[in-house]
């Protein structure tokens, strides 16, 4: 039997690239959000010590950035079958649009990371038998430098050793309320892959407002970064959601420990 290597070469090649297509899916949005926004891939542009990222979508992109010191105290008790550690960082950014708005943001990253170990007969052998991880952001940003209509933002991501992850955050100024929750690429069971696309669904009195991709899956998923916000909102609501949206990023990809 004699084989043609090269249509079996052609077929390898095009079902390998039909897969690697159709494994890479990003989070799923609200139907009403996909038909009412624009898909905008996020560009990490460059980054300078001292400074964040200069990230950018459509229209929107960091002006200016500043990052601060990374301080981490640590401390446990007397054999260290007990030890905590905390992380602090801050960071700030100016952030612009297509209008002539601007918007100032002043973030920190807290980690907090308590080890509970046992005390082990071979010194060389690390025995954890439990921990928890807490990491919060918190910023600031306030749109024209009017402080009058400030917005606050904190989003509080803990894991715990055999528990899965928990993420929430919140987005608030004076009578308005935000709030944004963990969403993936299998919020219908539709995406079988161990690592799903993630990201953060943006919603306000029940109606999903934007969304933002941090993961985009599977073993290749970082860089991945996606945008999604609202044709139907003003101009400084969706300037204000989008540097939330940076912040976030620039939280994950500005060289700030995980843990």
């Amino acid at each position: 039997m004699r084989y043609n290597y090269a249509r079996i070469l052609a077929f390898l090649i095009s079902f390998f690239s039909v897969t690697t297509v159709l494994a890479q899916k990003n989070i799923v949005l609200t139907e009403d959000l996909a038909k009412n926004s624009e898909e905008w891939k996020v560009k990490m542009g460059t980054q300078m010590p001292g400074k964040l990222f200069k990230m950018h979508f459509s229209d929107y992109s960091v002006i200016s950035s500043k990052t601060g010191w990374t301080t981490t105290t640590t401390h446990g008790n007397l054999f260290n079958t007990e030890t905590e550690s905390k992380t602090k960082q801050k960071f700030s950014f100016r952030f612009a649009g297509k209008s002539t708005d601007t918007a100032n943001v002043n973030a920190a990253v807290n980690i907090s990371t308590s080890v509970i170990r046992a005390l082990p007969m071979f010194p060389i052998v690390d025995w954890i038998i439990d921990s928890e991880n807490a990491r919060s952001l918190f910023a600031t940003i306030v749109i024209n430098q009017d402080t009058a209509s400030i917005w606050a933002m904190y989003l509080q991501i803990t894991s715990k050793a055999g528990q899965p992850m928990q993420s929430n955050g919140v987005l608030y100024s004076a009578g308005r309320r935000i709030n944004f929750s963990p969403i993936n690429s299998n919020r219908h069971g539709t995406d079988t892959r161990s690592m799903p696309a993630e990201g953060y669904e943006f919603t306000e009195n029940d109606r999903a407002v934007g969304a933002v991709q941090y993961y985009g899956g599977g073993l290749m998923g970082m860089n991945k970064n996606i945008v999604w916000i609202h044709n139907s909102l003003d101009a400084k609501t969706k300037l204000t959601i989008a540097s939330a949206m940076t912040a976030i990023l620039e939280s994950i990809y500005t060289n700030i420990p995980t843990e």
